[in-house]
């Protein structure tokens, strides 16, 4: 039997459309994951501007995925998962990125890959989006100078001070207080144990009395701190700069006792991350700048405008 001229038209055209289709990465929708590295209410934000980013593009299929107990091991487990569905591009936050650099370039040898949040820099990550810590650290050492305009001694709290963000936060408020009147006298670690961030706080508060600041680098050490300092009635005397939206900690930039935080915009992370991801992956390459990294700056919550920031993260958090 011999095909029309019409039907063997139309066939031909439906073989190069489908051919096409094919060829594109991730198939006629592009499926792309995105892989937190712990189960914190910051990623509560970032889930929201994933799931706008997929609402705007039509092409796109998003997974979020959250490991269970916040490990390594748990994250490959996820990104094997992932593979085995035939997923097309991933931005994965590695929690221990020196250690995950390997697998890292496993999985960039199969799919498109970039970190967010937490870099693996020595990695063959396509690109980085996330938070300039060392600029954050820089923004936090401003506050204490504004904060202690007169100086003083201040103690830096961490869960783990060789953990990256720690490490580039740190750097920044100590190039920032370089020739400044304000002296640090250590930093104290607590493995990301809140009781013993607490018990640091206060074991710093007895062991220093003239302490005049204290600073909290990681989310939780905001709410150690200025629990501490209410228990040893020392709220307004001390100054606390932190980081991170954690409840007590807006409450206390609310109320006066936490004089400032610097926050990220986790929600941009999300957001960013899959329209970086749909733009890869649909070849435009100009969208990595040189250095592979798009920086998402954060932002400054004082008094002046707590009440604002809160009700905004709220509405992402679904809570009104």
């Amino acid at each position: 039997m011999r095909f029309s001229r019409v039907a063997l038209t139309c066939l031909c055209g439906f073989l190069g459309l489908t051919i096409l289709a094919c060829s594109r990465p991730g198939g006629a929708s592009k499926k792309v994951a995105f892989v937190t590295n712990n189960a914190a209410d910051f990623w509560t934000i970032a889930r929201k501007g994933c799931e706008q980013a997929d609402r705007e593009l039509a092409d796109v299929e998003v997974e979020f995925k959250i490991p269970s107990d916040g490990t390594a091991g748990e994250q490959r487990r996820i990104v094997d998962d992932l593979l085995a569905k035939g997923i097309g591009g991933i931005a994965i936050s590695p929690v221990d990125p020196a250690n995950q650099t390997q697998m890292i370039n496993e999985i960039a040898k199969q799919v498109l890959v970039i970190t967010q949040d937490s870099d693996a820099p020595q990695s063959d990550r396509a690109c980085y989006l996330g938070t300039d810590n060392v600029a954050a650290g820089r923004q936090a050492g401003e506050l204490i100078k504004e904060a202690l305009p007169q100086g003083g001694r201040v103690m830096v709290f961490v869960g783990k001070i060789d953990a990256r963000n720690a490490q580039e936060r740190y750097q920044g408020i100590k190039e920032t207080l370089q020739g400044s009147k304000v002296e640090i006298i250590d930093v104290r670690s607590d493995d990301t144990d809140r009781v013993r961030a607490k018990s640091n706080v206060a074991d710093t508060l007895v062991k220093y009395p003239d302490v005049a600041g204290l600073v909290g680098l990681w989310s939780y050490n905001g709410p150690a701190i200025l629990n501490a300092v209410r228990d040893a009635g020392k709220t307004g005397q001390v100054k606390i700069i932190c980081f991170d939206e954690e409840d007590e900690t807006l409450a206390g930039v609310k109320d006066g006792a936490v004089y400032a935080t610097v926050v990220q915009q986790p929600y941009e992370f999300g957001y960013q991350s899959v329209h970086l991801l749909a733009k890869l992956l649909g070849g435009d390459r100009s969208v990595i700048p040189a250095n592979k990294q798009k920086i998402i700056p954060t932002l400054i919550i004082k008094h002046d405008n707590v009440d604002e920031f809160t009700a905004k993260i709220n509405r992402l958090r679904g809570r009104g």
